[in-house]
């Protein structure tokens, strides 16, 4: 009986399947490599890698085996789609790194996650978190009879203020394994936001995109275990409640920001922070919702055109059409449609 209990104790702090050797061993690294391959395969750096497959993946191994890896550096580009981002990419060696680790934790973590947090997850997205918004528009509405108000907040700088001992001091609480713990403590210290040591992950990394659900999770829990909150979505840094007291929502903005930064060292952007009745439109991920339909942002319509205009592919035109079906834009669809007419004249 003690021994069942030990072994139920080690699969509630990652026990089976959650230690480095699975995580090293050559057929996660094989596995995570094709997976890491998709839609990858013509880029130089990843053609180099490949040329030299086995030979790299056995080397790799033994470095993570000896501890002896080290995670290398990054190259920095921008984005701005849809807003001005800083992108930090890896090498294809710790890329695959970062496959081999979020193949063997996710499932694992994905299980201790709410169900209201749509970031990064299977099966959830935006699409997902927008549908769950209208559904609670209509529970809290009482089918539209109602008032709705919704705080709508976000997080300042994000991923450039993640605080790496926090980080590893939530990770430790479930995971046993010292060297799959160390092997997390390569990839997190291998960044720093600039002139800020020991802050901050890379928008570009697989397994940033799984840390932050781990850090965000004891947000998530605040609100759902302590605060007793029901209508609440989380996406990434934007997260929204809903209820029909605008009064206990001004209410909330106090422990929420006192959580945030006692606990996390995260800050509400002062700028980002709002509550609006559902009649007057909120602008959530893309879209802003209304209590009886929604429609896309204007960037976002901006965006569109603006990518049917450079890219005439039916791919795109497809890619685009399926978005504005998840609205009420009878209007814009008949746009777009003329626009693409004019493709072949």
């Amino acid at each position: 009986m003690e021994a069942l209990l030990r072994e139920r104790e080690r699969e509630s702090k990652g026990g089976p399947g959650h230690n480095f050797k699975d995580i090293i061993s050559l057929e996660n690294l094989l596995v995570s490599y094709q997976e890491f391959l998709r839609g990858k395969r013509k880029r130089k750096d990843v053609a180099k890698f490949s040329l030299f497959l086995i030979d790299n993946i056995l080397n790799l191994h033994r470095d993570l085996k000896n501890k002896s890896y080290i995670h290398g550096s990054y190259f920095a580009f921008k984005i701005s789609d849809p807003k001005p981002r800083d992108i930090h990419k890896a090498k294809v060696r710790d890329r695959l790194v970062h496959h081999a680790l979020h193949r063997i934790l996710y499932p694992y973590f994905d299980k201790q996650f709410i169900f209201d947090s749509y970031s990064c997850r299977i099966k959830k997205g935006t699409l997902r978190a927008i549908n769950r918004f209208r559904y609670f528009i209509r529970k809290v509405s009482q089918n539209n009879t109602k008032t709705v108000w919704i705080l709508k907040c976000d997080i300042r700088k994000f991923f450039a203020n993640i605080d790496h001992l926090i980080l590893k001091n939530i990770l430790e609480r479930y995971i046993e394994d010292n060297g799959t713990r160390w092997l997390l403590a390569q990839v997190i210290n291998s960044f720093n936001t600039k002139e800020k040591v020991g802050i901050g992950l890379p928008l570009g990394n697989l397994t940033s995109q799984l840390l932050i659900n781990i850090y965000m999770n004891e947000f998530d829990q605040f609100i759902k275990r302590k605060l007793k909150i029901k209508y609440y979505i989380r996406y990434a840094d934007d997260f929204i409640i809903l209820s029909r007291d605008i009064q206990s929502l001004q209410q909330l903005l106090v422990p929420i920001a006192g959580f945030l930064k006692e606990k996390l060292n995260l800050e509400l952007h002062p700028n980002k922070v709002s509550i609006k009745t559902i009649n007057s439109g909120v602008d959530y991920l893309g879209w802003v919702s209304f209590p009886s339909h929604r429609i896309l942002r204007a960037s976002t319509k901006r965006r569109v055109f603006r990518g049917l205009t450079q890219n005439h592919t039916r791919e795109t035109y497809t890619s685009y059409l399926g978005l504005l079906k998840h609205g009420s834009m009878y209007k814009v669809i008949l746009e777009v449609d003329k626009l693409v007419s004019k493709w072949s004249t």
